[in-house]
């Protein structure tokens, strides 16, 4: 698969409604995901021939890696359920923490909506938080890391 349709499949994934988009071309795959308002790198998986059959005289695409985010360093706090995450207790009211806000191991950092309960979730180290890693009304998996604190 050549670079410009690489190219006008990310674009068509940008512009459309769609989070994902996977396409099989003989033997290679590319599968497009958008997360989080951006467009993540397309990932090329190439099936290999069967032993019993001869290899191909052309050589395979290259399967390129996908690139992992750098997190800021320090204690990640890890989603103790899976649900809906949120910032604050209502909506259009003030965020529990902020980006560079000191916090105390107990103080309460968000709410994860499971089931049609809201729980309320602490910190569990104290220090400043460095970074917040989900955006508010977004699902968040059980261990999923949402908070950096450092």
């Amino acid at each position: 698969m050549d670079l410009r349709k690489l190219k006008a499949l990310i674009d068509l994934v940008e512009k459309s409604g769609i989070a994902e988009l996977e396409i099989t071309e003989g033997e290679e795959k590319v599968r497009i995901a958008k997360q989080g308002g951006m467009t993540t790198a397309p990932t090329y998986i190439h099936h290999a021939a069967a032993p019993a059959q001869p290899a191909p005289a052309a050589a395979p695409a290259p399967v390129a890696e996908p690139v992992a985010a750098a997190e800021p360093e320090g204690h990640a706090v890890k989603a103790p359920m899976v649900g809906t995450f949120y910032r604050s207790g209502a909506p259009g009211s003030q965020s529990f923490v902020e980006v560079g806000q000191a916090v105390k191991a107990g103080d309460t950092l968000c709410i994860i909506e499971a089931m049609k309960l809201m729980n309320e979730i602490e910190a569990d180290a104290s220090g400043v938080i460095k970074a917040i890693l989900v955006e508010n009304g977004q699902p968040v998996e059980y261990g999923q890391p949402m908070f950096i604190i450092g």
